[in-house]
């Protein structure tokens, strides 16, 4: 953390405040296009200081997040994370098609629990069908195992580094106080903000993708065909030919009859 920090006052490390705010651009920046590339950013903060920001920003921009305990390979053994997705499913299904009215009480209740068990844990990634793009986490000392599982896949990290923190353990390090409340709302408020209009460049694109597409078909349909002109031309020729035959049979008439 050397290079982050400003300067040491009564064994205190005080972060350069300039180059969190060039790391945190750099950051905003990366992320902005994932997220006008479609795809999707993994938030990652078990600690109580960060829970509730993560859960209140991040549910505005439609992205995943871990705030409870990380599920060990969550990462690396994907499948098996999705199968219990799905288990929530079946779970919400049986309690529609009435099979929970052939089951007694107590089957109801152990399956009630599992299910709020299922939600607490993975309910905030059901909509991750596939691997993130990208993982955020804030104290990556804290959530090494979900670090360790993206640098084994290749998933591109970012992370708020703190004073006690190795900043190469991620590919965008953040340099800040990841126990300040506020420190993770101001950093969360300008990724949260580059995500956004990533998003909406995103939508801008398709709508001008569709405008042209649109735009091509109607000059297409409004072009006469070379078929059409041809048969057009021809037609006419026909009707010429036809003149002509018509005129001559006409003229061999006046001459019989004088």
């Amino acid at each position: 953390m050397a290079p982050y920090i400003f300067m040491e006052r009564n064994g205190i490390h005080i972060i350069d405040l300039q180059k969190t705010q060039a790391k945190l651009e750099e950051a905003a920046q990366a992320l902005k296009q994932i997220a006008k590339s479609g795809r999707k950013v993994l938030f990652v903060a078990t600690k109580k200081q960060a829970k509730d920001i993560i859960v209140e920003k991040v549910t505005t921009i439609d992205m995943p997040y871990v705030t409870e305990r990380w599920p060990g390979g969550m990462l690396t053994n994907f499948p098996t994370i999705r199968k219990a997705v799905k288990k929530m499913s079946t779970i919400d299904k049986m309690a529609v098609d009435g099979t929970f009215d052939h089951m007694s009480k107590r089957e109801k209740l152990q399956i009630n629990r599992q299910r709020a068990k299922l939600e607490k844990n993975l309910g905030s990634i059901a909509d991750m069908g596939r691997l993130p793009a990208a993982l955020f986490v804030v104290d990556i000392m804290k959530e090494h195992i979900a670090v360790s599982e993206a640098r084994r896949l290749n998933i591109p990290v970012f992370g708020i580094v703190d004073t006690n923190s190795d900043p190469e353990l991620v590919d965008f390090p953040i340099p800040a106080n990841d126990d300040a409340a506020n420190s993770i709302a101001i950093i969360l408020d300008v990724l949260v903000d580059a995500i956004k209009v990533g998003s909406n460049e995103r939508m801008l694109d398709k709508e001008k993708e569709n405008d042209e597409q649109e735009n091509q078909q109607t000059k297409k349909s409004k072009r006469p065909s070379k078929d059409r002109n041809r048969s057009v031309v021809e037609d006419d020729v026909e009707s010429k030919k036809s003149s002509k035959k018509l005129t001559k049979k006409v003229k061999n008439i006046e001459e019989e009859e004088k």
